[in-house]
């Protein structure tokens, strides 16, 4: 029997030194813990309810015993409002300070009821030794208050547990361990309180010690193995998942620690073993890339996008979590997918900067870009010139073969003169058939070289259609700036226009110069 006791009061103190492990953890990681007040103070609370017990037992005066008792009942009933708090946190169920309060009116009685117990005897009727028997085992008669306070004990045990199954469908799978956890914390000691007090256990031996040096144990491994209360769950209720937006939550040090559905319809490749990873480690698993902004400040918008099946373009808003006492308890990133506004927006730039048949750039363009280029052509003093074409006999296409085909023509000419030109040329439409080059860095005669050999490709190159082949030819004007500061934009497109002119009174399919001598050159 004394093994047997040795063994039992070894193992009560294992669960006060794994109490007093856990109460040391959550305080040196405070801030990284929602709710860590109230944890530290249940196992401190379990601390000292389970030394109470040990050295109680280990006692051998009654006098002894009832000293214990009462550090005893220090701990454990305020350990069971505690326990109650640490899953109304963990759900985040809200209660007023009133009702906190009220949790504690109970088990602050119950202590001042077992301090003064040998006056009215109302929590233990017998407190002693059994006659004949070990001196350490106690014969204990339940008074009333003792009654009172086991009802409160179990109906918070039986709130907490309810409240903890009552979650299990709304919590997501890669969460449900942890719940399984702190389920099985709060049946232990319920299930060997109830051994005990339908008289099952040994005599003057009381379970509930032994239960919750299980729930201990489960707690320490639980915390070191699946990071439960510093990875948690923040947000978990049901319209988390069915938001629209996709919803990131980070903890203070960036690691994801949950995400909604949207996000992993957005992330097909995003999956729940990526939780208690950095926002950098995941995001480059998913897209090959680190998260492209290294800070995010509170309420900061921020655009990014990524190659999934197609290109996706997402609108990226960070917003701070903080506790009630102001301190930051994390953040979260919500994703806006802006692809169809994107696409929109696209659009519209492409309608205000281009040519609606052509998609070369549209006159008001051409007039914008050139004028910043001729400036800059003057200060660096280098060459800048205008080639200006029209379309020979446009009119008839559209009066014979109608404006479907004069369209086609168009088109045709514009791809043309795109497989000659680079890419950095600005070239556009400057109305109906005509057509303007603005080339910096070029002289007069450098514009006449690519002018004709504009002009020869369209001519070399026919359109062909169902009503047969269209040869195509145009006329061509080219002007250079003279470097004045006179010398405008529009001053050098009236010249490339009367250039052009030229070449059409002159018989069409034809390059003429400006000069300032008003003399023309053709070819």
């Amino acid at each position: 029997m004394d093994s047997q006791l040795t063994i039992y009061i070894t193992l009560v103190s294992l669960t006060g030194i794994f109490n007093l492990f856990l109460s040391v953890y959550v305080f040196l990681r405070r801030n990284e813990i929602p709710g860590s007040l109230s944890f530290i103070l249940y196992t401190l609370a379990l601390t000292i309810y389970s030394f109470g017990y040990a050295f109680e037992l280990a006692s051998d005066t009654i006098w002894e015993v009832k000293l214990w008792n009462l550090i005893e009942y220090i701990g454990m009933p305020l350990s069971v409002p505690l326990g109650l708090m640490i899953i109304l946190n963990y759900l985040k169920i809200k209660i007023s300070r009133a009702a906190t309060v009220a949790l504690f009116v109970v088990p602050l009685i119950t202590w001042l009821m077992v301090a003064t117990n040998d006056y009215h005897n109302l929590f233990y009727k017998v407190f002693t030794f059994q006659e004949g028997m070990n001196s350490h085992t106690l014969k204990i008669e339940a008074g009333e208050w003792y009654i009172v306070f086991s009802i409160y004990t179990f109906c918070c045990w039986l709130a907490a547990v309810s409240l903890l199954f009552s979650r299990w469908k709304q919590t997501r799978k890669s969460y449900r361990l942890q719940l399984f956890t702190l389920i099985c914390g709060q049946l232990m000691p319920m299930i060997t309180g109830l051994l005990y007090l339908l008289g099952v256990t040994p005599t003057g031996i009381d379970p509930v010690p032994m239960g919750m040096c299980f729930s201990s144990g489960l707690f320490i491994w639980a915390i070191l193995s699946t990071k439960m209360l510093t990875v948690v769950p923040i947000a978990k209720e049901t319209i988390f998942d069915s938001m629209g937006e996709g919803v990131l939550v980070l903890d203070p040090a960036k690691r994801l620690i949950d995400y909604n559905q949207s996000v992993g319809q957005m992330i097909p490749s995003l999956n729940p073993s990526m939780i208690g990873r950095t926002l950098d480690q995941v995001w480059t698993e998913v897209t090959g890339e680190p998260f492209p902004f290294y800070h995010l400040p509170d309420g900061s918008v921020e655009e990014l996008s990524w190659l999934s099946n197609s290109k996706q373009f997402y609108q990226v808003r960070s917003s701070t979590l903080r506790h009630r006492n102001g301190e930051q308890a994390g953040s979260l990133l919500m994703l806006i997918n802006v692809t169809e506004l994107k696409r929109l927006q696209n659009e519209l730039e492409h309608q205000a900067f281009y040519d609606g048949l052509t998609h070369i750039f549209n006159r008001t363009q051409f007039i914008q870009r050139s004028r910043e280029m001729l400036a800059a052509s003057r200060m660096e003093k280098h060459p800048f010139t205008v080639v200006l074409f029209d379309i020979d006999l446009f009119k008839r296409v559209n009066d014979h073969l109608g404006h479907e085909t004069g369209d086609r023509v168009l088109v045709h000419v514009v791809n043309t003169c795109r497989k000659l030109l680079s890419k950095e040329t600005l070239f556009a439409r400057y109305g109906g058939e005509e057509f303007v080059l603005s080339l910096p860095y070029t002289s007069l005669q450098e514009g006449k070289v690519i002018a004709d050999r504009l002009r020869i490709a369209m001519e070399d190159e026919p359109l062909l259609t169902d009503k047969g082949a269209i040869v195509v030819t145009a006329s061509f004007g080219v002007a250079e700036a003279s470097g004045r500061l006179d010398d405008t934009l529009d001053t050098l497109l009236r010249k490339a226009d009367e250039a052009l002119y030229t070449s059409k009174r002159s018989g069409r399919n034809r390059v003429s110069l400006y000069s300032s001598t008003l003399e023309y050159s053709h070819s």
